[in-house]
């Protein structure tokens, strides 16, 4: 059984992995390469016969699973190659058993996206309810967990996160003081700090993160804030107040796709007749897919990075409008080089939080993550949402003005 699951994964390699040079060990200490020979090049051992049936039956999980379990190895390389050159291929070349496995994923999307209000809360549980150290090792000094914006390419990641809100502030038309704003999905408090310091808004926070909620309060409480920002533990669909502004990021790849109307249900009923709203998100350049399953399991149960058109749809039928819409393609993966590197700095600091069985997770999280940025179909897209037509400028001359004219909001302490 061992050599009939070595001659199928033997032929799933070779016909997907043609450029570069890939070296294979396996369980029998027999060893292959793929390719053609030239760079990059990248190796793996697999060390028993489980972990080759394993990458056979479902690659999408087992590798990942593999490299935490260190079954999977490796050699004279980092995970990143392995990555690296086996996603840069299978761009060109894709592997049919991953074709078939995000099939049958994306048929039980509304079984694995069934997020509820119960279920909303232990899946962000399961990721953002960490020890709050780890967050701090790897992320900038503000806590901003999502893409970051390089207006030239080169910031560092306190300067990418800092345009990042600017950029998104002169999105939201804060122009005179006062302003109420919903953040949903506010995280560890940044942006809605930024925004009622900077931009003298009152800001209302909803999360479902109690790790995040208390992080949240305290920081305020440490800026002289509290009059100015409330942090709540709420799901979205319970608000129900009105505001002058809504802003949403990197939350809504938890919504899940049979809640996409409950969403929008929610910005247009809680958006004033003449507010604006803005939504940030991840989401895919080539049309509706599945989540990876190992990232399902292990790092954003229930989470779906959308198309942009399963997001358009259901907001087309909100009755809200689409008043402008931006496509970043490659700021995530500049953002995230950033937190790989970052968390190999601080990893025996990590290890001793966790053990080095997170650690190998986070790193598999993390760089594939950059790389679907990188060479896959993900990119983050900005939508600009109102009830009235006339709730904004005619050009997006303005946007650019704004952001000229407002001072770099100050890094976190």
């Amino acid at each position: 059984m061992t050599s009939l699951f070595k001659k199928l994964l033997d032929r799933i390699l070779a016909g997907s992995v043609r450029e570069g040079r890939f070296r294979v060990i396996w369980p029998d200490g027999s060893e292959t390469l793929y390719g053609d020979g030239s760079s990059p090049a990248a190796g793996i051992k697999i060390l028993n016969a489980a972990t080759l049936r394993r990458l056979v039956l479902n690659p999408g999980l087992a590798l990942g699973e593999g490299y935490m379990e260190e079954c999977i190895l490796p050699l004279d390389c980092s995970i990143h190659d392995v990555l690296a050159l086996l996603l840069d291929n299978m761009t060109r070349h894709p592997m049919p058993i991953l074709n078939w496995n995000e099939r049958i994923s994306r048929w039980l999307r509304p079984i694995s996206q069934a997020n509820n209000a119960r279920r909303a809360k232990r899946n962000v549980a399961h990721h953002y309810d960490l020890n709050g150290r780890l967050y701090s090792l790897f992320l900038d000094r503000d806590r901003q967990y999502s893409c970051a914006y390089f207006p030239r390419g080169d910031e560092t990641l306190e300067e990418a996160q800092a345009a990042k809100k600017r950029h998104i502030a002169a999105k939201l038309l804060l122009n005179r003081p006062g302003l109420t704003v919903l953040d949903i999905g506010c995280g560890w408090g940044g942006m809605a700090l930024t925004l009622a310091r900077d931009f003298g808004a009152r800001v209302t926070g909803i999360t479902l993160s109690e790790e995040q909620l208390a992080e949240a309060r305290a920081r305020a409480r440490a800026a002289g804030l509290e009059e100015r920002v409330k942090f709540e533990l709420m799901d979205y669909r319970a608000m129900d107040r009105p505001f002058d502004r809504i802003v949403s990021v990197g939350m809504f790849e938890h919504v899940g796709v049979p809640n996409f109307a409950s969403f929008f249900a929610t910005i247009s009923r809680c958006l004033k007749p003449d507010g604006v709203a803005l939504l940030h998100s991840i989401g895919r350049f080539e049309g509706p897919g599945a989540t990876n399953r190992w990232i399902a399991k292990y790092i954003f149960p229930g989470g779906y990075s959308p198309a942009l058109s399963e997001a358009l749809v259901p907001l087309e039928k909100s009755g809200l409008i689409t008043t402008d819409i931006e496509i970043l393609r490659l700021h995530y993966a500049k953002t995230i080089a950033h937190w790989r590197s970052r968390f190999a700095a601080h990893r025996n600091t990590i290890a001793a939080l966790y053990d080095e069985r997170f650690c190998r997770m986070f790193e598999f999280y993390l760089s594939g993550s950059e790389l679907s940025f990188r060479l896959s179909d993900h990119m983050n897209f900005q939508i600009q949402i109102a009830h009235a037509r006339a709730a904004v400028p005619l050009t997006r001359d303005y946007m650019f003005d704004q952001e000229r004219q407002i001072a770099l909001p100050r890094a976190a302490e």
